[in-house]
């Protein structure tokens, strides 16, 4: 199976800007790049989904680039709603230092990039001269995601970032001879942009090629647990949690997420698609995705420590200590609170009404015993062994630790 067969049979391939692309990829050593903005401290799942290409292109002898968005970071890419607020300079720099040593960590040996060093000197007269002059408003203003805020208005500021990340391509491919870009398919505005600045700048070719966004059965954005984003860095999210995630992923949707998060063969996964066909309850492809995603993140230690954790707690066999928690203070549990305000306190539901229609239609149990009073006391009765757990429907078990 070549390259491109391989992305394609994986679901790794929405839009080529070239067919020459197909040959490229199978036959010679292209040096690519894929980039982010530093927005928080650490990659989430999102970025992992797209992030893999590096390694899967690596291994075909192609030269992966992950530009870090230092100077983009301070702009921010466009959305479709509404603009996004800025961060300090001194953020963005944190940011940077800890998705760069993240990076290196998980792709030994890729070259890792700030187009801040590159974008920090260019003055505005150069700005406008050397690179304004090659966009046309026209052309700009049809592109998708700058379409969708015209209505609403949209500042020169973010208006701009299509022309930094053209910048950031025609740079790479003059410095490092970085010829394509790769990124997920709400990025193809962008990319094309920097296509053409090389195209009229250069006179040169310059190639892309985006994947499609990974998402859940009915379309919505992929990624979020019941605390919100999944994140990398397993002090933000344990390696349990995003265990349970990936164990917890809808029946139809498993086995396109082991194309897309695993390297596991094809062979390999067609061969548990079948046995999740004829024996869905097992789950087995879900557990081997689960484990796959937390052992490549994680190392293989996590990742059985995460799996046992799993058997222990839905075995209902107690608590485990490696399971995620909440915390509530030792007077506030000696005094007693209401099932609705420790709920709200403790994150487990995003408001007090939230909390009450969680507990109403049967969705919360304390130490495995439902509870449909939304004043029932949570207090000093329900410990055992120092602790209790609380539910969240059937998937999701914290233990209560009491500080």
């Amino acid at each position: 199976m070549t390259c491109f067969e391989e992305l394609q049979a994986r679901g790794l391939v929405k839009d080529i800007s070239n067919p020459k692309i197909v040959e490229m990829l199978n036959e010679g050593s292209v040096t690519f790049y894929i980039g982010t903005d530093p927005t928080a401290d650490s990659l989430h799942i999102g970025h992992l989904s797209s992030f893999l290409i590096c390694k899967r292109l690596a291994e075909y002898g192609h030269k992966p680039i992950i530009l870090i968005g230092g100077a983009t970071g301070m702009i921010g890419d466009p959305r479709p709603t509404s603009e996004r607020p800025l961060i300090t300079k001194e953020e963005v720099n944190h940011n940077y230092m800890c998705l760069k040593k993240q990076i290196e960590t998980l792709f030994p040996g890729v070259l890792v990039v700030n187009n801040y060093d590159w974008s920090k000197d260019i003055n505005f007269l150069d700005y406008l001269r050397d690179y304004g002059k090659y966009f046309n408003i026209n052309y700009m203003i049809n592109k998708d995601i700058i379409k969708r805020r015209i209505d609403e208005g949209i500042t020169y500021t973010e208006f701009s970032y299509m022309i930094m990340q053209a910048l950031d391509f025609l740079h790479l491919y003059e410095n490092n001879n970085c010829i394509m870009q790769v990124a997920g398919q709400d990025q193809w505005g962008n990319i094309t942009s920097g296509i053409e600045l090389i195209r009229k700048k250069l006179e040169k070719e310059a190639y892309a090629f985006t994947m499609p966004l990974v998402t859940k059965k009915d379309g919505t954005k992929f990624g979020k647990s019941e605390k919100g984003a999944l994140w990398l860095d397993k002090d933000k999210t344990s390696p349990y949690e995003l265990y349970q995630f990936f164990l917890n992923s809808e029946d139809e949707m498993v086995i396109p997420y082991l194309k897309t998060y695993t390297f596991l063969s094809l062979e390999e996964i067609e061969k548990l698609e079948k046995k999740h066909k004829e024996k869905p309850e097992l789950r087995e492809a879900a557990k081997t995705l689960a484990f796959e995603v937390v052992k490549f993140l994680h190392g293989e230690d996590e990742a059985l420590k995460a799996l046992k954790t799993s058997e222990e707690v839905f075995a209902h066999k107690g608590v485990s200590e490696n399971m995620p928690s909440v915390s509530i203070a030792k007077d506030t549990l000696e005094k007693g609170i209401t099932l609705v305000d420790f709920l709200a306190e403790t994150k487990i539901a995003p408001s007090k009404s939230e909390a009450r229609r969680l507990i109403i239609q049967g969705g919360i149990s304390l130490n495995q015993e439902k509870q449909l009073d939304p004043n029932f006391v949570v207090n000093n009765s329900l410990l055992e062994n120092g602790t209790f757990t609380i539910s969240k429907g059937k998937k999701n078990i914290w233990k209560v630790d009491i500080l």
